[in-house]
């Protein structure tokens, strides 16, 4: 097979594990800069062009889109889609779950057990906001952050006030969660391929810090979850409409309950914690799954 993987960085672990992985299960392999893509929308034949050249035609395409190119990234891979070219994660399932408050929206339809959340425009409605969700301590954060940045525990209720007028004041797009203190600073990152839980390990915060992700100083292990936390963890990469992605789960008194469904999930982490070839089993479901014109989108919103 002829594999096209769209990162922007050809050196980053995750990158260069999937080529590595592709190549040695006998594929060649392109790594091609997302931002340099352009296209060529027409009824006829849609095409892509790169560095001054139309691209050759692809059987799969790995989508390793950050966060802060969602929008160009996933228009490039609605290009790819256009042309029949099967993609790993679709478009509308990596822009559905890029958008905190509606992929929420998403799971709470779909009855997975969710943080109570809110979510308000107008700084009146604060006090009511922050009653909703169980009062302090309680966690505010960005709907655009990534990676714990723009996420604040606020630890009374006029702190909570105060950030969140703050917030408000600067026109960012905010939502309210209930904080989880039986946590104690962990989460659980399930690895999902297909249907399959393939990977988990539980990361924990440093001392002192709430936020458990590994690029904020948090450390990772192997974990066993329960036959709950597998069924959590997998209905919501159903729900989003992903084969492959990380859901983290933190363990409340009522059962698991997830924080984020992650579209573009790293290796470097899951791979160090686990010792899986997480790399080669994505490249594995790649070659029993993709064909031409195969992709659809799953689930609904």
């Amino acid at each position: 097979m002829h594999l096209a993987i769209l990162s922007r960085n050809a050196n980053l672990y995750s990158t260069r594990r999937l080529v590595e992985a592709a190549e040695l299960q006998g594929h060649t392999v392109r790594v091609i800069d997302t931002l340099r893509c352009y296209m060529n929308v027409t009824t006829n034949k849609p095409s892509i062009h790169y560095r001054g050249e139309e691209l050759e035609e692809f059987d799969a395409v790995i989508p390793r889109i950050g966060a802060s190119v969602t929008f160009y990234g996933t228009a490039v891979l609605r290009q790819f889609e256009m042309m029949g070219v099967y993609t790993l994660n679709e478009s509308v399932a990596i822009t559905r779950s890029r958008d905190k408050l509606r992929s929420l929206q998403l799971l709470s339809r779909k009855g997975i057990g969710l943080p109570i959340t809110g979510f308000a425009h107008s700084p009146d409605d604060i006090p009511d906001l922050i009653r909703m969700v169980g009062g302090a301590p309680l966690v505010i954060k960005l709907l655009e952050g990534t990676q714990g940045i723009g996420v604040v525990l606020a630890e009374t209720e006029k702190a909570a006030e105060s950030v969140i007028q703050a917030f408000m004041g600067l026109k960012a797009n905010i939502m309210v969660q209930q904080y989880i203190q039986e946590a104690g600073g962990a989460d659980i990152r399930c690895f999902v391929i297909g249907d399959k839980i393939v990977a988990a390990m539980k990361r924990q915060a440093e001392p002192g810090e709430f936020r458990s992700n590994l690029h904020r100083g948090g450390s990772a292990e192997l974990i066993k979850i329960t036959p709950q936390e597998r069924a959590t963890a997998t209905r919501a990469a159903k729900a989003m409409g992903l084969n492959v992605c990380g859901v983290d789960l933190l363990r409340s008194n009522q059962g698991p309950v997830v924080m984020e469904v992650n579209s573009s999930p790293g290796l470097e982490g899951i791979e160090a914690a686990t010792g899986k070839d997480i790399a080669g089993q994505i490249i594995e479901y790649i070659t029993r799954n993709a064909a031409p014109n195969k992709n659809r989108t799953r689930g609904r919103g």
